[in-house]
Formats: structure tokens, C-alpha cells, sequence
């Protein structure tokens, strides 16, 4: 009878393994936006304060991460459907510049990608990882993992954050 409900327990978690819709509670402390250092491909460094007023997507990923290349598709179509002057996306990697150039050319989407220069500093922990910085400037979702991001309700995440003027 105790094998039963142990197993009925693994399965029960196991069915509520779902994608994730909401914000996850981060466990860390939440870095600034002024701490996150980034380059654009060109060498020049991205002031983030320049889209203040602006909902800002940061996706942190790696060319050799499957997740993190998988998750881009649905990436591309929610900025597609955002189509807004009010969110920036962002693809940051850590590897060289001269990588995530050559990632750009043999892939067939319209980011903006741009070079982590202190992922560790950040606390990045696993790849992908995704932070939404609202138009006040603050960071207020940062999750590790992979979402189908053109899905209905992360649309909606992704707008309820950009109405945020708190």
C-alpha cells in the first residue's frame, strides 16, 4: 500500500510538469539593470537605460544549448506578434561575438542579438534564462528554463508587464 501511493506521488508530480505561464519567484536576489553588461555585435556597448520606459526581453542563450535554440522560434513569433515600439528583445549570449555572428547567418531570424560580457556577475545559472525588465527599469520575471513564448497566456505576461508604470 506505501509503494501505491509513493507511486501515485511521482505521477502526480509528473502530470503537473507543464510550460510555465507564470512568473516564476526568484530565489536569488535580482540583479540591477544597470548591472547587466552587454555589447552589441559591432563592439559598441548597449546602454539599457535607453529603452527606459520600454518593456525590455532578455533571453540569455548559448549556440550549443538545444533548449535555448528550440525555445527561439516561438521567441521570433511573439515578437512578431508583440510588434510594438514599447518591447525591445534582446538575445544576449556569452560566447565570442564573432559565434553569435555566424549563429545570425545560418539562422533565419530577426533578433538583436547582442554579447553578455557578466553572465556570472548576473547570476545565471542554466540556460535558457529569461529576464523582463517593465518600463520603470526593474527586473520582474527572471526564469531558468524554456517557455513556448507565442503562446497566449506569455503574451499576456509579456503585455501585463509592459502596462506596469509602477
Amino acid at each position: 500500500m506505501q509503494k501505491f501511493y509513493i507511486i501515485l506521488m511521482i505521477v502526480g508530480f509528473a502530470c503537473n510538469q507543464s510550460i510555465k505561464t507564470e512568473p516564476a519567484t526568484p530565489l536569488i536576489r535580482l540583479p540591477e539593470m544597470t548591472e547587466i553588461k552587454l555589447l552589441d555585435l559591432k563592439m559598441q556597448p548597449v546602454n539599457l537605460e535607453n529603452h527606459k520606459g520600454k518593456t525590455i526581453f532578455i533571453n540569455f542563450w548559448a549556440t550549443w544549448c538545444k533548449p535555448c535554440v528550440e525555445e527561439m522560434a516561438s521567441i521570433e513569433k511573439a515578437q512578431a506578434l508583440m510588434n510594438s515600439n514599447e518591447i525591445v528583445f534582446l538575445l544576449a549570449s556569452s560566447e565570442g561575438i564573432e559565434e553569435i555572428k555566424e549563429f545570425s547567418r545560418n539562422h533565419n531570424y530577426t533578433f538583436n542579438y547582442v554579447h553578455l560580457e557578466n553572465g556570472e556577475a548576473l547570476n545565471i545559472q542554466a540556460l535558457p534564462t529569461t529576464f523582463i525588465i517593465n518600463p520603470k527599469g526593474r527586473i520582474v520575471f527572471s526564469e531558468m528554463g524554456s517557455r513556448n513564448w507565442d503562446e497566449t497566456a506569455n503574451i499576456n505576461l509579456i503585455k501585463n508587464i509592459n502596462n506596469q508604470h509602477d
